[in-house]
């Protein structure tokens, strides 16, 4: 647990917990963002699918609220260990994730496990880097504590007209794309191309401010690209693999792993 000020972070103890998570997270997703919930999501004005199941809810709360409206940020944490194969993640749904799996990202990960990142959201008036620091320092304490060494997940870019995303995609993918040595691709059904202006020709800090701030968080801490986009109709996104390798998470992110 960790805790500043009035704000407290842990992983959800109890069912009305994860209830009021999937609850914050219904309202950002779907209300905010205009996303496609089922008839059941609808009625009971929650996002939930079976991952909640399976994962871990790391939750922020502001402790000067009570019940539900005491949750202000969330983050699904699904860990290699509560799954029976590499194509058992949230992520394999969009990508192809094959070559975290083979003998040259096994070897680097030297023993630990991957942990897989997803519905990542904070209450509009919480919204700020304190909040999001705080989350992060809890999460480099869970990676810790479960010998974690690599860290993946989709992230998204809002809207699904190509064309409004071809810069920052482009950027994405010139400097951040995965190494052939494990290379991520999209679904083969799914894929979208990214690669649609050369990087001689991109306005380069343009393309950096079109980019989502989480995305532009995880770049700042050294993470790889995916190759290819997928377009996630449900959500109104465009979506992208981020992987962000423990040991290059230490380098760039020092000052996270401090009392962990």
């Amino acid at each position: 647990m960790l805790t500043a000020g009035p704000i407290e972070v842990r992983l959800a103890r109890t069912k009305e917990e994860i209830i009021a998570a999937q609850k914050l997270r219904y309202k950002v997703f779907y209300e905010e963002m205009e996303a496609i919930p089922s008839k059941e999501m609808a009625e009971q004005k929650r996002d939930f699918d079976d991952f909640d199941l399976i994962c871990d809810q790391l939750l922020a709360f502001d402790t000067t609220k009570s019940g539900e409206d005491s949750v202000i940020a969330t983050y699904r944490l699904l860990r290699e260990e509560k799954i029976d194969s590499i194509h058992d993640f949230y992520s394999f749904q969009e990508f192809d994730l094959s070559n975290m799996d083979n003998a040259y990202f096994r070897d680097m990960m030297a023993g630990r496990q991957l942990l897989e990142l997803g519905r990542s959201c904070v209450r509009e008036e919480y919204r700020s880097n304190n909040i999001i620091q705080l989350m992060w320092r809890a999460i480099v304490k869970y990676i810790v504590h479960h010998n974690v060494g690599c860290l993946f997940g989709c992230a998204s870019l809002a809207g699904v007209i190509q064309g409004d995303l071809e810069l920052p995609l482009s950027y994405l993918h010139h400097k951040y794309k995965t190494p052939d040595a494990f290379n991520i691709p999209a679904l083969k059904e799914r894929y979208q191309k990214m690669d649609y202006v050369s990087w001689d020709d991109m306005d380069r800090s343009k393309a950096k401010r079109q980019l989502a701030p989480l995305v532009r968080g995880y770049a700042r801490l050294g993470c790889y690209i995916g190759d290819g986009a997928v377009i996630d109709e449900q959500f109104n996104t465009t979506d992208v693999l981020i992987l962000l390798l423990t040991d290059r998470l230490r380098e760039r992110g020092a000052q996270l792993f401090e009392d962990s």
